[in-house]
């Protein structure tokens, strides 16, 4: 059955979401339970293996290490292939990864180059999964409740997340980290069963192209002819490296040496996932007309977080900043996710989406690895604190961004897109050094 066949909408769900919606926004909640346990179990496994905050910094490295080395590649598959084949393959990837990783935990004496190439491996399978599942949702709705979409969409995967981080820091208290992972194998099992199922009839077939690198160059020109589009992505290579760094490598430290260990962590990460379903539920009801300009005000709270961990705040006191930026970035995010469906043409969305996730975790494996060393030169505090600087300073600069502040919200598709031009001039000389 296609998504024109569905029968009428449920009043709780947008008018222009279909089968697809609902089969994406389950699998992301299955993945959303496992994933965010997972991320507590490796760093304290890696503590547990008697590792070190530059061990966990290395292995959390690993993992977003391909995403820089493999994401553009994926990208341009996800827009050749159909992507629902990219996205059950990479979760295949995903599963016996994690499956091994788990394994090689509960077998006892796991040595840190094992865990960095099973955690490099995962890595691998979401650089190719996430610009193909971003560009499915946005090809999946349509119309002006688009926004709301993916406000359900986000806030459904974001609660996941409460009970994914509540759970995965319950179970490593209780038993070893190794069944934590075992879980999250499984959920990539189940969810790429789900999205098997995806309809991918409505979208156009694809021209013959010139090639992987011609794909890759017209992404590109789609990318950087937006200003609005690779000056966030710039931010957030930045933003994303600092929150990445105070959260993968110095927030496990401080729980276990300030906090009493993985439940207090678990129940910050959980108070995160609460802010992000409350700012969910803010963006389902308000359409800001500056899209971009209400989002970016919103990644400001990010700093909030480092430097709660910085001081370091008590439990209750660091749940509540990481309450207020999980709301904060939902508000970002989905204006961003709005803007993107608005103003990028649906051939070229994972293509442009790879770009955006490159840019914005580039820096993280470098941020990760160098956390270790910069704490033990610094100090952690000192460290923490310019976490939450960088954050603040690059929000800001964005905001001198005339695109930025200007990009308004359609309220048709007959729109004229008198804001944001298609393609600039420097973008095309910009094609042309990649060449």
């Amino acid at each position: 059955m296609t998504d024109a066949a569905d029968p009428a909408p449920l009043p709780d769900r947008p008018a222009p979401a279909g089968r697809n919606y609902r089969l994406l926004t389950a699998a992301a909640i299955i993945t959303g339970l496992g994933t965010h346990g997972a991320l507590i179990a490796a760093a304290f496994a890696v503590l547990q293996a008697g590792g070190d905050g530059g061990d966990v910094g290395l292995v959390a490295a690993a993992r977003t290490a391909p995403l820089v080395l493999f994401l553009l590649i994926g990208g341009a598959i996800a827009d050749r292939l159909p992507r629902h084949r990219v996205m059950v393959a990479a979760n295949a990837l995903n599963f016996l990864s994690q499956g091994a990783f788990a394994w090689l935990v509960l077998a006892g004496d796991p040595q840190l180059w094992q865990m960095m190439l099973l955690t490099a491996l995962c890595g691998t399978g979401q650089a190719f999964f996430n610009p193909a599942a971003e560009g499915m949702l946005m090809s999946s709705v349509s119309g002006e409740q688009a926004g709301r979409a993916f406000a359900l969409f986000r806030m459904s995967m974001q609660g996941a997340a409460i009970g994914g981080a509540a759970l995965g820091g319950a179970m490593i208290a209780a038993m070893d980290p190794g069944w934590v992972l075992a879980v999250d194998a499984a959920a990539f099992a189940v969810a790429g069963a789900l999205r098997a199922f995806l309809d991918v009839s409505h979208i156009p077939s694809r021209e013959p192209g010139g090639g992987l690198l011609a794909d890759l160059r017209e992404g590109w020109q789609e990318f950087t002819g937006r200003p609005w589009l690779w000056a966030i992505v710039a931010q957030f290579s930045v933003v994303v490296a600092a929150v990445g760094a105070a959260e993968a490598v110095y927030g496990p430290l401080v729980a276990r040496d300030e906090l009493g260990g993985a439940r207090p962590w678990g129940l910050a990460l959980a108070a995160f996932g609460v802010g992000t379903v409350a700012g969910g539920l803010l963006m389902v009801r308000w359409k800001p007309r500056r899209l971009l300009l209400a989002g970016t005000l919103c990644v400001f709270p990010l700093a909030l977080p480092s430097a709660g961990l910085a001081v370091p705040l008590p439990v209750t006191g660091l749940c509540a900043v990481m309450f207020v930026s999980g709301a904060a970035i939902e508000v970002f995010g989905v204006s961003w996710m709005t803007a993107m469906h608005q103003e990028i043409p649906e051939e070229k969305l994972s293509r442009v989406s790879a770009y955006d996730w490159f840019g914005s975790v580039a820096m993280v494996p470098v941020a990760t690895a160098l956390a270790g060393p910069v704490e033990s030169v610094v100090g952690r505090s000192a460290a923490l604190w310019g976490c939450a600087g960088l954050v603040v300073l690059v929000t800001g600069a964005v905001l001198f961004v005339p695109d930025v502040r200007n990009l308004t919200r359609r309220t048709s598709p007959t729109e004229v897109r008198a804001v944001i031009p298609p393609v600039s001039a420097d973008a095309e000389g910009a094609v042309g050094r990649l060449g």
